[in-house]
């Protein structure tokens, strides 16, 4: 399965929006160091994650959810997150 997922710092109002084909092990390198100078040092915590049967299908919704503003404040509004 592959995953386009959504974090929140747990001290502030920041998000993280990345693409694994793990969740679970993801999350734990998220909140353990490895990987990802963006979200090293800090504890996150799961707020959403849409699933794909297909790699190419998650990375196009990644791509548009990082790209294209319209889409993300959708997401945001939905998860009532809006800033």
């Amino acid at each position: 399965m592959n995953y386009v997922y959504l974090l929140k710092r747990v001290d502030s109002d920041k998000y993280y929006l990345g693409f694994t084909t793990d969740l679970k092990r993801r999350f734990y390198e998220h909140n353990n160091g490895y990987g990802c100078k963006t979200t090293k040092g800090y504890r996150w915590q799961l707020v959403y994650y849409e699933s794909y049967l297909t790699e190419e299908l998650a990375r196009k919704r990644e791509t548009q959810l990082k790209n294209n503003r319209g889409s993300k404040r959708a997401l945001y509004k939905r998860l009532d997150i809006l800033k």
